[in-house]
């Protein structure tokens, strides 16, 4: 079962943090179709957020078609957001703990980490062409000029 944690000066509202959280867990095959979702008392004890938060989470997540609430029963994953080479175990997943494990041992926390891999994420996609090696400016940024 998915566990929220939430980080109150993220400036991400809590609800979204629930949204995005549960997408991460489908995205990863944590969570898979016919999973329960934790009850929003459940979630509001392991928080200490307003129930109606999670409900809200909940409702969107259900207008997108991910969850189904059953009454009496609770709510329920419909579908999964997986892709294969995404899974667990797989050869990406395993490169990137190495450089996370590479990154703290250089002396970066989660903080670091997070701006650090939004960087290079922002740089990657900002080429809009999958797989290129750089942006047009290089690995290093613009040229220098004298």
């Amino acid at each position: 079962m998915i566990e929220y944690r939430i980080e109150r000066r993220s400036g991400v509202s809590t609800y979204q943090q629930i949204v995005q959280q549960t997408k991460q867990a489908l995205r990863l095959g944590v969570l898979q179709p016919g999973d329960k979702l934790p009850t929003a008392r459940e979630v509001v004890e392991q928080t200490a957020i307003n129930p109606n938060t999670v409900l809200k989470a909940y409702r969107e997540l259900e207008r997108e078609g991910l969850v189904e609430p059953r009454p009496g029963l609770g709510t329920f994953v419909r579908r999964s957001l997986a892709r294969p080479e995404a899974a667990a175990d797989g050869p990406l997943r395993a490169g990137l703990v190495g450089w996370v494990d590479e990154a703290r041992a250089a002396g970066l926390d989660r903080e670091d980490i997070t701006a650090l891999l939004a960087s290079v994420l922002e740089q990657r996609f900002a080429t809009g062409v999958p797989g290129a090696p750089h942006g047009p400016a290089g690995p290093d940024g613009p040229a220098a000029t004298d």
